[in-house]
């Protein structure tokens, strides 16, 4: 899960941005019959989303958050992988680690850009157009040999479970060693030759994954998933040796932040609510002080899953935050606080590195030094000479062999047409002359006999001559096709630098425009000045009452987080008073201090652990569970009782006999003084003093 080099980057120094994208859904169904407006908007030329405050008064502007690429409702699947995604799978091929890592409020589309959908290729998400960028890299790579390994792991309620085991629910143990960082002991690893087995590991660790319903979707995730593949790569390199890099790619999909109000779940729901939430807040504390820049602590070891993600937040990773959004009214305290995590996530600095053999590593440096230095001896002009000269001559050499490659090209086919044209002529008068002998009567049979063998052996021969010509010509169309994809791939990739590039573009005009034209202001009279001064005044002063509105939401949102923590940590209260309560009634004093007394905490776990038990007498046999004293009832404490209810006494005493006379003739009697008569009698009853039917114990 980690690489070599430890989480510990932050938001100043040097080193590579982590990439942030933000994607917005469109309303769904029950959005739309419960009348919710749409209050995000994307310009995706721009990379810009902008945020209206439903409950905000009609002329507060909206708020505006920029990222590295913004993709709409209308947005494909392959698009955002072609143009975000892409060139990361590329780099975890070229040896790097490499993150994937959907956030968002539950329901906004994190499992479908992850997932997707299998059978529809158009709406394959991530992690499937992975595995098919990956194979399809292998089959085409040479001199080059490949392993991949696939690793699929849940963490539910702060517990790491390995999907792919064969008992999902067991819980593993997290470790951290020097050479190779965090990783999780025990975890299963599948080694896969190509998409369909890939794709078989993931779906099968999908079928055990925890998934439940709530108010706010039908299909939410439970837990934080992560899909990890490594692919290590042999290659021999200039010296003859084999030289070996490994990549790893993680791809997380992280279970949704939520509401305990908007949830409206019972049962176990509540709970998984408080661990996500919990988890996310922990990853967010680790964000908020990785870009602070003054915290000399990075707290890592708040949650498992920022333990996980420690190389690729911060160390030794390229990272990609794919931000999920919900575009209802209802949802929008969620979705702008999905917004400020990730535009606080942008200022995180990785350092990716190459995951190789450190001698190899040293020579890809010199390698690396001594193009920079022929690059500034090229500035300088001292083998500027030398390269024109050697550049027309390479520009005469190429013209000749351009022409005589054309004119290969022209010869091939004319072999090609002329080959086939003289095996179908061959084959033709092999069957003449053997229709011949079998006419000509005068042959003796021997003779007749021998000479049909020679046709049939040469017209075998024939036909496997004709079948090498065609498969030469199978492999050479394969080999174009192969290159015609490869041509279509980096002319895909072209296009999204491209786009890239432009978007960049843009948001630089952008803010040079706003710079240059407070420069370029120039006064014809006084009342002008005046006025353009009056209404940059009303600009500046609209942006303090937005930054104050600012301030003032996040002190809300503060106040959330504070209340929904704050609701955790009475439930955990309440569980943990359950539990002292049990152990105080109905476990001994001594039993608890042995227990307690087996208690130690694990540094590397950071957890509390139970020391094993010590064998009786230093024999090979464990201590026996002791049996109850003799007299003694379970369970035994200083708060139970120490009689037994089946050797009590009960008072025998005979029950209270009442007879009631009444009148023969019913007609004569009057029912209310029947029912007051009824009401004497018990009345008479309760007064009487009550007699003991148990005697209590003198303990008692």
């Amino acid at each position: 899960m980690a690489g070599r080099t430890r989480g510990g980057g932050g938001g100043g120094g040097g080193g590579e941005a982590l990439r942030v994208v933000a994607r917005c859904r469109p309303l769904s169904r029950r959005e739309e019959a419960a009348g919710c407006e749409r209050i995000v908007e994307l310009e995706p030329g721009l990379g810009r989303v902008s945020i209206r405050n439903p409950r905000a008064a009609p002329g507060e502007p909206p708020k505006t958050f920029t990222f590295d690429a913004v993709y709409d409702a209308g947005a494909r699947q392959a698009e955002l992988y072609d143009e975000s995604v892409r060139p990361l799978v590329d780099a975890v091929l070229r040896g790097f680690n490499g993150t994937v890592l959907a956030y968002g409020q539950t329901g906004t589309g994190k499992t479908y850009t992850m997932q997707g959908s299998w059978a529809e290729p158009e709406k394959r998400g991530v992690i499937p157009s992975a595995f098919e960028h990956i194979f399809t890299h292998i089959s085409r790579s040479q001199n080059q040999q490949y392993l991949v390994r696939a690793s699929y792991l849940e963490i539910y309620q702060e517990e790491i479970r390995d999907l792919l085991a064969k008992d999902p629910g067991k819980k593993l143990e997290l470790k951290e060693s020097p050479e190779t960082g965090v990783y999780i002991k025990d975890l299963s690893s599948f080694v896969t030759k190509n998409v369909k087995e890939i794709e078989h590991v993931m779906n099968l660790g999908s079928q055990a994954r925890a998934v439940g319903s709530t108010n706010m979707n039908e299909y939410s995730s439970r837990s934080h998933a992560i899909f990890l593949i490594t692919v290590e790569c042999s290659e021999t390199g200039p010296d003859g040796e084999e030289h070996i890099r490994v990549g790893k790619l993680n791809l997380v999909d992280l279970a949704g932040s939520e509401r305990q109000g908007k949830m409206g779940a019972h049962g176990e729901r509540p709970k998984e609510a408080s661990k996500i939430n919990l988890s996310l807040s922990a990853l967010g504390n680790v964000i908020s002080a990785l870009v602070d820049g003054r915290s000399t602590h990075i707290p890592y070891r708040d949650s498992k899953l920022t333990r996980l993600l420690q190389d690729s937040l911060g160390g030794n990773a390229k990272t990609i935050m794919v931000a999920t959004l919900g575009p209802a009214s209802h949802s929008y305290d969620e979705s702008l606080s999905t917004l400020r995590f990730a535009n606080r996530a942008k200022n995180i600095k990785n350092k990716p590195r190459v995951n190789e053999d450190p001698k190899d590593t040293l020579l890809r440096e010199f390698q690396e030094e001594i193009v920079r230095l022929k690059a500034q001896l090229e500035k300088r002009g001292m083998l500027g000479k030398k390269r024109r000269r050697s550049s027309r001559r390479k520009k005469a050499v190429d013209r000749e062999s351009a022409t005589e490659n054309e004119g290969e090209d022209e010869n091939e086919d004319g072999l090609e047409k002329n080959m086939e044209n003289y095996l179908k002529e061959q084959k033709e008068r092999l069957e003449e002359e053997k229709a011949a002998i079998q006419d000509d009567h005068s042959l003796v049979s021997e003779e007749k006999q021998k000479l049909l063998e020679e046709k049939e052996k040469m017209i075998e021969d024939l036909r496997k001559e004709q079948e090498a010509t065609e498969l030469l010509a199978t492999k050479t169309i394969m080999d174009h096709t192969n290159e015609q994809q490869k041509m279509l791939e980096l002319k895909r990739q072209e296009i999204a630098e491209q786009k890239r590039r432009e978007r960049e573009m843009q948001q630089e005009m952008l803010l040079r425009d706003e710079e240059t034209m407070e420069l370029r202001e120039t006064y014809t009279s006084l009342q002008q000045e005046v006025e353009i001064k009056t209404k940059k005044l009303k600009k500046l002063y609209a942006k303090l009452q937005a930054v104050k509105a600012e301030i003032q939401d996040q002190h809300d949102e503060y106040i959330r987080v504070r209340q929904d923590l704050e609701e955790a940590q009475n439930e955990q209260t309440r569980e943990l008073k359950l539990k002292y309560l049990i152990i105080e009634n109905f476990i001994p004093p001594e039993e608890k201090n042995k227990i307690v007394n087996r208690l130690y905490f694990d540094c590397e776990e950071d957890q509390w652990k139970f020391q094993p038990l010590v064998p009786a007498g230093g024999s090979s046999q464990m201590k026996k569970r002791p049996t109850s004293a003799v007299g003694y009832k379970r369970p035994i404490s200083q708060y139970a009782r120490a009689e037994n209810i089946m050797f009590l006494e009960l008072d025998v005493s005979p029950p209270a006999v009442f007879e009631f006379e009444r009148s023969r003739d019913p007609a004569e009697q009057d029912p209310r003084a029947l029912h007051l008569e009824r009401l004497m009698h018990l009345d008479s009853l309760l007064e009487r003093p009550a007699a003991s039917r148990v005697r209590k114990s003198r303990s008692w």
